[in-house]
């Protein structure tokens, strides 16, 4: 799958899921959980700060952050609009599907310590993979609060894109 859609995809099912989890009461958002980082609105967060993490490797800036989930310190609308500035960057980013670029292999220093080395498109695919694996974690706690969660599989959005 070309990249360019591979950034369109995670912007529409980020965009579902932040859709859904609107309408609940902030309550249900910062609820402690067992799940991953506490609760609902803490992993977004996660989710949000390693897409910078990422975009600031691919960009060659330092990022400086010392932890994979800093404090968090802004509202749901905030983070909501903040992951949706990232997601049209990412989308801007590759948004040609055969650039030689995305080959490029970009050396970075991992949160925790350590060397890493992935290619741009590598890293793209990492970035779609993450928040998917945490979306999961996410719809997980809505159908324990019976809630429906959005389906967000690339089948459904390939099918909305061509209909």
């Amino acid at each position: 799958m070309e990249l360019n859609t591979l950034a369109k995809y995670k912007s529409w099912a980020d965009d579902l899921l932040y859709n859904t989890l609107s309408g609940l009461p902030e309550r249900e958002l910062l609820e402690d959980r067992e799940m991953l980082f506490g609760n609902i609105f803490s992993l977004l967060h996660h989710v949000y700060v390693m897409d910078i993490v990422w975009k600031s490797h691919l960009q060659g800036v330092p990022h400086n952050l010392k932890t994979r989930n800093p404090e968090v310190l802004s509202s749901f609308s905030e983070l909501r609009e903040n992951q949706a500035l990232v997601n049209a960057w990412y989308e801007n980013y590759f948004e040609y599907p055969d650039s030689d670029k995305y080959q490029e292999t970009v050396n970075f220093e991992f949160i925790g310590g350590g060397a890493g080395a992935m290619t741009r498109a590598e890293i793209m695919h990492h970035a779609v993979n993450h928040a998917s694996y945490h979306r999961g974690h996410i719809e997980g706690v809505l159908y324990q609060i019976s809630i429906e969660p959005p389906t967000t599989d690339i089948p459904v959005f390939l099918k909305g894109r061509k209909a």
